[in-house]
């Protein structure tokens, strides 16, 4: 399989692991140190204006993903692309964005 993979498809592919991988580690950090709070973790997010601006800017660019995503597989009928709105829900945009594009890259 790798072997029919092109050089671009393998680097989506690599960041999209990467993008699962590296956030989660920072993840699982915080909640060693915190413990398993939700509500905990969204005050993180809201703590100050940079962080405020940093967590508005990736849940916009998220729902620009899913709408792009959902706008293009009813287009192209590549249904694994959906695959990648999990991926951006419950993993982030830094995985989402790359998976769809190693999933929308693929022959059809």
């Amino acid at each position: 399989m790798i072997g029919s993979l092109s050089g671009l498809r393998i680097l989506y592919l690599l960041l999209a692991v990467w993008g699962a991988v590296h956030p989660m580690w920072y993840f699982l950090s915080w909640f060693g140190e915190n413990g398993f709070s939700l509500s905990a973790m969204v005050a993180a997010w809201t703590a100050n204006d940079a962080v405020t601006g940093l967590s508005v800017d990736l849940v916009i660019a998220a729902v620009a993903l899913i709408l792009w995503i959902l706008a293009e597989v009813a287009v192209r009928r590549n249904w694994s692309a959906l695959l990648a709105i999990p991926a951006t829900c419950f993993i982030g945009v830094s995985c989402g964005l790359p998976l769809y594009l190693f999933l929308r890259t693929r022959a059809v």
